[in-house]
């Protein structure tokens, strides 16, 4: 088996999968498998730490496909994976997720006639502005077997006539990596430099287009958070993508705290102790729900919708003006508390390896 990963989303629902396959060779017949890096997170804050941190083994290859636009990296990615699976060829191909690796390493294994399971199946936004939401339709549409997360993605598939025996319900990978390391987490400088506490203080992230690309976009959404959730501080890990656009308009403020983007370990130890979460992060709505944790989503629509049914979602969209009601319904103390979703209980992983047990023997 060949197991592809490539952004920062990627390396969080694998690491419980290869946890999984090594417990299950230690008492069965060696699960055999290849760990793929296409590189198309290339920032070691972004890609590196996450695999020292979640114990992800080192890749048996990096594609360095990193950079460019998507077209240029969809395609590198391709090529390099092409020439990967000429030289190893597995009996099936593993990939996680929606991001333009997900995509692009399905195509090149069914053209060479490989079986791809595709993990995180099923979930849409309907929302094709999102370049997400076309690697989700291509990948499924092509895959071989679906491992989901919710009933809503399960119906989704069989709308589109995925027949049921090749779906499997399994939980959320995200939430095994989220259980298996909330005891570890670890307390960033930022903590005590800033003398956070508990509860004290918001915490951001921001990486889409039509919330970063504009710079004065930008600037009017920091301006009404920043004025809504005073007098707390509002912790900012950046995102390169909005570094760049932070950097044009040299956006400051006192009670704006800006850093780098965290290892896995300090951004879920500032999650977990956060008053709310606001962000237009689709993963962080998983991980906000299952610690119970307030979270506004700055997007029109969502592919996780059930963090919004069920968990402590709110989806507000875009237009900034929409924020300051849900911040003052929370610091009345009228916030829902919400539930976890069924089967996001830590053991996701063990049920995906033992389905492919089951499919490939």
């Amino acid at each position: 088996m060949t197991i592809v990963a490539g952004a920062r989303p990627n390396f969080m629902k694998i690491a419980p999968i290869i946890k999984a396959i090594h417990v299950f060779n230690e008492k069965n017949k060696k699960i055999k498998y290849r760990l793929v890096h296409t590189g198309q997170h290339y920032d070691d804050k972004m890609s590196g730490d996450f695999f020292k941190q979640l114990g992800i083994p080192e890749p048996n290859v990096n594609l360095g496909a990193g950079g460019g636009t998507q077209a240029h990296q969809t395609a590198a990615i391709m090529i390099g994976f092409e020439k990967e699976i000429d030289f190893h060829r597995p009996d099936v191909v593993l990939v996680v997720g929606d991001v333009t690796s997900t995509m692009a390493c399905t195509i090149t294994a069914k053209k060479e006639c490989i079986d791809v399971v595709h993990v995180e199946a099923g979930i849409r936004s309907g929302d094709m502005r999102m370049p997400e939401e076309i690697n989700r339709m291509v990948t499924d549409s092509i895959c071989d077997y679906f491992f989901t997360t919710t009933e809503l993605a399960n119906a989704n598939l069989i709308k589109n006539g995925i027949s049921e025996e090749r779906i499997h319900l399994v939980g959320n990978t995200m939430i095994d990596t989220l259980y298996q390391n909330i005891e570890n987490l670890i307390q960033p400088p930022i903590w005590q430099k800033n003398n956070l506490k508990q509860n004290e203080f918001f915490l951001v992230t921001l990486h889409r287009p039509a919330n970063v690309d504009n710079s004065r976009n930008l600037k009017n959404l920091l301006d009404v958070i920043l004025r809504s959730s005073a007098p707390y501080p509002v912790l900012f890990p950046v995102h390169p993508r909005t570094k760049k656009v932070l950097e044009e308009i040299t956006y400051e403020d006192m009670n704006l705290v800006q850093m780098d983007p965290l290892g896995y370990l300090e951004f879920i130890y500032l999650v977990n102790n956060a008053r709310c979460v606001i962000t237009d992060s689709g993963g962080i709505t998983e991980e906000t729900t299952a610690l119970g944790i307030p979270c506004i989503t700055l997007r029109d629509s969502t592919e996780r919708p059930e963090t919004i049914t069920i968990g402590t979602n709110e989806l507000v969209g875009i237009d900034p003006n929409n924020i300051p009601p849900y911040i003052k319904k929370l610091n009345s103390g009228k916030w829902k508390k919400g539930n976890i979703p069924k089967m996001w209980d830590g053991k996701t992983a063990t049920r995906i390896i033992n389905n492919l047990v089951d499919i490939y023997g």
